[in-house]
């Protein structure tokens, strides 16, 4: 175990020696200690070692992650997890705004409460919360799905593509051209598999599916309202 104490070692430093590392490293294992509130720990992570964070961060924390697994013991600023490629984030504690923002692949847990605009223009990431998110979550999603235990805010899955979308508590609202859905067999095992993955226990059927009405993929005048 690398421990990494911030009071003594710089971010830039720090995230320089975690980009110098091969995939054929031995070192695997890192703590990082003291962060009072630092932005952008552990960014552009490549290989898959497993790096826990020590109490509360800033903003971009394990952003454009690539393999590695990060797990946050706090709570963390804005865009946890931007732009993940592959991997695992976990927070043990609450998201602020736009978590898991653009990701591509991997899995991001939230076990408290994410903030505003969590999922936004996602591409394919997987993102479980255990609590509750705000308003305009997974706008834009194209692809993956976001799992919210809790409640969701308003605007939900506004102009949403194919994100897959599974909420057990209320919706505020739905955002345009977001749909409620049928949660088919199928869907149920996915979010089994999901939750399962996420290590949060729920129960899948109490949970209501949400997704693209696809009436907004190509122009049409009879939905200019919606635009």
């Amino acid at each position: 175990m690398n421990t990494i104490d911030l009071s003594k070692t710089p971010v830039r430093e720090l995230n320089q020696r975690l980009h110098d590392l091969t995939p054929d490293t031995n070192e695997r294992l890192w703590r990082i200690t003291n962060l009072k509130g630092e932005h952008a720990l552990a960014v552009g992570l490549t290989v898959p070692i497993e790096v826990e964070i020590d109490g509360h961060v800033g903003y971009y924390c394990a952003g454009m992650n690539k393999e590695a697994k990060v797990v946050i013991t706090g709570h963390c600023g804005v865009g946890v997890a931007e732009n993940i490629m592959s991997g695992e984030v976990r927070v043990k504690g609450n998201a602020s705004q736009a978590a898991a923002a653009s990701g591509h692949g991997g899995l991001v847990v939230i076990e408290g409460d994410a903030s505003a605009r969590c999922g936004i223009s996602m591409k394919g990431v997987d993102i479980v919360v255990g609590g509750s998110v705000g308003h305009m979550s997974a706008f834009m999603g194209q692809s993956g799905s976001l799992v919210v235990c809790g409640d969701a805010g308003q605007s939900l899955g506004d102009s949403i593509y194919e994100a897959r979308l599974y909420v057990q508590g209320s919706v505020e609202s739905l955002g345009s051209d977001c749909i409620e859905k049928e949660m088919t067999p199928h869907h149920l095992a996915k979010l089994e598999r999901l939750l399962s993955r996420a290590g949060i226990e729920a129960d899948p059927r109490r949970f209501r599916r949400y997704g693209s009405a696809r009436r907004l993929y190509s122009f049409h005048v009879d939905q200019a309202e919606q635009y």
